[in-house]
């Protein structure tokens, strides 16, 4: 049976929010005085749903979202908000809470909101359950030089390797990093030919070169293709740019105290300290990035 914690210092509001839930038959309500309460009786069993108010002691309704998003972030929470509550009931949402009910219209779209919360939380879990499921995730990408897109597929693929928990957040992390230095390296670098040599000399000229290059041909012709390959095994990200390529022995040493500071090279350094291996291929138009997932011990 699905259940649903209400959580309100008020006890009239209690009751009325228990009542109207308790009258579909299905669902087992239980109650909590305020958000510490609450999170003391999550420790024991957790909750399907938590229908909350904003305005309590001890622990509001946002810091309980918070801690709740923190620990738990599948559990769906539903606001009940009251005059004088709109700008804590704002941020609640923009912290993770999945929908508001005003008190006001608890008797009229209560049940209805808990049902499609309930709806989409069991998609969002179902979800996550098929992708933990997945051996291999393929595919390929043709971006253009628009900071903003490269990011995008950085967060994307990052979305992908936490769905199929594939390496420790720490590696996730850092493997994002990778990603994003080579992406920009094939846009700056590559396709809009923006030395980096220009960022130390001056740093706002060099972003306004490329500004200017990514409105003009042929620099805004170029694009970048990237293959992906995501398994339980680790991951292979292939970045290849259309510029004129370089020869990658010239590359300085980045770890050498020397270069360590400058802005040249401190995309590779990243690179090569996040991932197990970072190969260029013969025109320095491409690159490709491999990171190994840890094999677990046997069990003795």
């Amino acid at each position: 049976m699905v259940t649903i914690l209400v959580v309100d210092d008020s006890a009239v509001d209690r009751r009325l929010a228990g009542g109207l839930l308790a009258k579909s038959g299905e669902w087992q309500v239980e109650f909590a005085r305020d958000g510490a309460e609450a999170v003391e009786m999550m420790k024991v069993s957790t909750p399907d749903v938590v229908l909350t108010d904003l305005q309590m002691p001890h622990l509001n309704g946002l810091e309980l979202v918070q801690l709740i998003k923190e620990h738990n972030p599948l559990l769906p929470v539903v606001l009940m908000t009251g005059q004088g509550s709109e700008a804590i009931a704002v941020e609640a949402l923009q912290h993770g809470a999945a929908s508001y009910v005003p008190k006001k219209s608890l008797q009229e779209i209560l049940t209805d909101t808990i049902v499609r919360v309930l709806a989409l939380a069991g998609e969002l879990a179902n979800k996550k359950s098929l992708m933990e499921r997945m051996t291999e995730y393929a595919s390929s990408f043709v971006l253009g030089n628009d900071p903003t897109q490269l990011t995008s597929l950085v967060s994307h693929l990052q979305s992908i390797l936490n769905d199929m928990s594939v390496l420790p957040e720490s590696d996730r992390l850092r493997t994002g990093v990778a990603l994003e230095e080579a992406l920009l390296n094939a846009s700056y670098h590559g396709n809009l030919e923006v030395s980096s040599k220009l960022r130390e000399t001056n740093h706002a000229m060099y972003y306004e070169l490329a500004r200017q290059r990514s409105k003009e041909d042929p620099y805004q012709q170029r694009s970048i293709y990237v293959s992906v390959r995501i398994s339980k095994q680790g991951l292979s990200y292939t970045i290849r740019d259309e510029g004129p390529g370089f020869d990658p022995h010239s590359l300085p040493d980045p770890t050498d105290p020397i270069n360590l500071e400058r802005p040249c090279g401190r995309g590779v350094l990243l690179m090569k300290t996040f991932m197990d291996e970072v190969t260029f291929n013969e025109h320095g138009n491409q690159v490709t990035m491999v990171k190994r997932a840890k094999l677990r011990a046997a069990a003795t």
